[in-house]
């Protein structure tokens, strides 16, 4: 399927690896042009060369900056101001126990995993609108629908972010003008972000990382961890022509684990 994005111009946060570098590396392989933005200069640039090796003919340009930043937001739309795609992503807050969280972890949180989102919404949705296409997918977290106790941090934030996009997701000026907002929910993917959080439950629980790991990939339906590239194509999907008529949803990506109906 031709998804109709060949030549529109994709911003991935968080791209250098993981489930950002897996939605940029999607979109530049149906033919967008990609700017990727992650905090590690050296990891952006293997990520960029990697790209350029995969998807030849698009343009690449990397930004190493933070993104959850006045100055790292202001870095990127120096390189390039209007954009058809965004794709919001950022470093999920440490688990832990939230009576060992103070109000600074909370605003460290909120801004990252809410209010950084938001601010690339508001910089990049009316110029989507006025060019009669734009897509955004709010990379967020499983845990929206289904919390999990030791990531409050993330539960809250991330959560405060659904709300807000359920409402401006529908707007009539917004949808009636091909302009889309929709959040995708990562399940237990394989990847560092996943481990980081294993290995300190195997420090607390006194098993290996491997027992640990076993663990949770028996508890999901499909009986194994995702991919990066399945995610990437799921983005991509989203950011497609095809997908004008999906706005304002959760699409949850987790092999099965949520036990839910709804």
């Amino acid at each position: 399927m031709d998804l109709g994005i060949k030549g529109k111009w994709a911003l991935v946060c968080g791209a250098s690896k993981g489930l950002g570098f897996g939605c940029a590396h999607a979109l530049a392989r149906e033919g967008a042009n990609v700017v990727i933005v992650a905090r590690t200069a050296q990891a952006l640039q293997e990520a960029a060369d990697r790209i350029r090796k995969d998807a030849p003919g698009v343009e690449v340009i990397a930004v190493p900056a933070d993104i959850t930043t006045v100055d790292g937001r202001n870095a990127v739309f120096g390189k390039r101001r209007d954009f058809d795609i965004v794709v919001t992503n950022a470093g999920g807050p440490p688990p832990g126990d939230f009576h060992d969280w103070n109000r600074e972890d909370w605003v460290k949180a909120i801004d990252a995993n809410m209010l950084t989102p938001i601010e690339l919404i508001k910089a990049t949705i009316d110029g989507m609108a006025e060019r009669g296409f734009g897509r955004i997918v709010n990379i967020t977290s499983g845990a929206v629908k289904a919390p999990i106790s030791t990531l409050g941090l993330s539960n809250g934030a991330r959560s405060g972010l659904t709300g807000f996009v359920a409402g401006v997701a529908r707007t009539p000026s917004l949808v009636s003008r091909n302009v889309t907002i929709n959040n995708l929910l990562p399940g237990a993917f394989d990847t560092d972000r996943l481990r980081g959080t294993m290995t300190g439950a195997a420090k607390k629980s006194g098993k290996s990382i491997d027992e640990v790991m076993e663990a949770r990939r028996v508890q999901i339906p499909a009986q194994r961890f995702g991919t990066s590239d399945e995610f990437g194509a799921t983005c991509a999907f989203l950011c497609s022509a095809q997908a004008g008529y999906i706005t304002g949803q959760n699409v949850l990506t987790d092999g099965g684990a949520y036990p839910g109906t709804y």
